[in-house]
């Protein structure tokens, strides 16, 4: 990547021409430095504080009233941050976070050219203390509960960073911003704000828009006074990270209608165009991400994220991430596994194992019926990878509830599921997942291959657009107000399209005219 514009960031460095004061110009060193930074930018008001203040007269003249400015713009005003001599360059960074329920990544960014100068990923420390965010808005009720939430994970992400400019050989003082993006929860316990009202009726939020924080307030150990950039909520149950998905995806600017899913501890969609967007969120995210199995695992080193089948052999082919030995199977390689034992015929419409097509590889497992996909010898751990029939019912039940959601939020907007221009698939299930195998099972429907658009990590995609652009900052914020956000009450009408999907593909046949027949 290039240099960007600097008219497109809104942290910036700027080098002004500063007339030297004499007898017929006694303009105060501070008002001069200001009416010079106003006019490179070619805006104003430009804000300079008491620090900067008394640091400007001996600077400016030890500099020929040659200098540096670096500034952000705040929501009214530019505000200057720092001062050096022109002839000086040091590196400014900015970092961005995506600030998942159970990952966390962050990447260091250069913000003079925008390249990316380094990315790590770790374990949310919260997770120690509660695996899904209703245990953690509990324990932030307890005496103390929020501040251990709040301070396991700016400590974490302070060591995180910290990590990140020693590998850049700079000081994490370089890092002069910052732009975070998460769900409603998890930016409540970033902030160290109580999350209690979040899951109790009516379910509102304690803030939805947070203004421009420094780092010093919520403890992040970069540039005391670096701006921190909070992605917005719409509601308890849509935050900021499904804000950053809609961004980078680009659906709210086209005329055509697209939808964004993002598989992560819930599934979220949006489904809408530029002039509406309509998202509901569902609890089909758990067993997709590979959760619910008893081999499952998120998406990392050693999972199974993909299974094929030679027709000849019969057998599977595995493949790991990083190629390691197998240690269990994320979302994706979950789905292509269903995908081809029913096309096998291993397993019926209803998911069942078909015994005589299974062979040797179908045992009684601590008293389940399972399916032996790695032997003990081939694994990492030493235990052989299991799939138990439960582990195939427990999938069903989350991709009947991903269609019927999808279903569902269709009709409420009066859109057929084939009017979808673009299907978007965000997440790091989105990056692994095969668009046929999940077609084959009855999880999406059965568009054109090319339909489906895979974006990765839309949060942290989109907290670093927002880190550039000074457009992207504003956007996210047209966008929250442009969401309409529908509760999709489980009726008798909800529950019979979730009893119809529950089938391999479906019930009704004609939804998935590409499902050729079992094997």
């Amino acid at each position: 990547m290039g240099r960007l514009e600097t008219a497109e960031r809104w942290i910036k460095v700027v080098s002004p021409e500063i007339v030297p004061p004499s007898l017929k110009d006694n303009t105060g060193d501070a008002d001069r430095f200001s009416r010079s930074v106003e006019k490179a930018l070619g805006e104003n008001p430009v804000f300079v504080g008491l620090p900067l203040i008394r640091k400007l007269p001996s600077l400016l003249r030890a500099c020929g009233y040659r200098v540096s400015a670096l500034l952000y713009k705040g929501s009214r005003s530019w505000h200057v941050m720092d001062i050096w001599p022109a002839s000086a360059s040091p590196p400014i960074y900015g970092v961005a976070v995506d600030l998942g329920t159970t990952t966390v990544v962050a990447r260091l960014i250069d913000l003079e050219s925008g390249e990316t100068r380094g990315e790590t990923s770790f374990i949310n420390p919260q997770t120690e203390i509660g695996l899904d965010i209703l245990t953690r808005i509990h324990h932030a009720d307890q005496e103390g509960g929020l501040a251990a939430l709040q301070g396991r994970l700016v400590q974490k992400l302070n060591q995180a960073i910290e990590g990140l400019t020693a590998g850049e050989g700079v000081e994490a003082a370089s890092v002069v911003a910052a732009s975070v993006a998460g769900n409603t929860t998890m930016t409540h316990l970033f902030l160290g704000v109580d999350p209690h009202w979040i899951c109790r009726e009516p379910y509102i939020p304690a803030v939805n828009r947070v203004p421009i924080l420094k780092a010093s307030e919520v403890g992040l150990r970069i540039r005391r006074d670096a701006p921190i950039l909070v992605f917005p909520n719409a509601g308890s149950y849509f935050g900021g990270d499904l804000i950053a998905g809609i961004l980078v995806s680009g659906m709210a600017e086209r005329e055509e209608i697209s939808i964004l899913v993002d598989v992560g501890t819930n599934a979220e969609i949006v489904l809408g165009n530029k002039d509406w967007l309509m998202a509901c969120a569902g609890a089909a995210g758990p067993a997709l991400e590979g959760g619910v199995a008893g081999i499952g695992m998120t998406a990392g080193p050693g999972a199974i994220d993909k299974v094929s089948r030679n027709p000849s052999t019969g057998e599977f082919q595995i493949r790991t991430i990083d190629g390691r030995p197998p240690i269990g199977i994320c979302g994706s390689g979950l789905i292509d596994l269903v995908a081809q034992l029913y096309l096998a015929g291993m397993i019926d419409v209803q998911g069942k194992y078909v015994g005589e097509k299974c062979g040797s590889r179908l045992r009684e497992v601590e008293g389940l019926t399972s399916y032996v996909l790695v032997e003990e010898e081939k694994t990492a751990t030493g235990k052989a990878l299991v799939l138990s029939q439960p582990d195939i019912d427990a999938l069903l039940r989350s991709k009947a509830a991903m269609y019927t959601i999808l279903t569902t939020l269709s009709r409420m907007a009066n859109v057929s599921l084939g009017d979808f221009k673009d299907f978007f698939i965000g997440g790091t299930f989105g990056a692994y997942i095969d668009p046929q195998s999940a077609i084959t099972i009855g999880m999406v429907p059965d568009l054109p291959r090319e339909t489906y658009k895979p974006l990765g990590n839309t949060s942290l995609a989109g907290a670093t657009k927002t880190l550039l652009s000074a457009r992207a900052r504003e956007r996210i914020c047209g966008i929250r107000d442009q969401v309409t956000y529908v509760e999709l009450n489980v009726n008798q009408d909800f529950m019979n399209l979730f009893s119809a999907a529950r089938f391999i593909p479906h019930t009704d046949r004609s939804l998935f005219p590409s499902v050729r027949s079992q094997g």
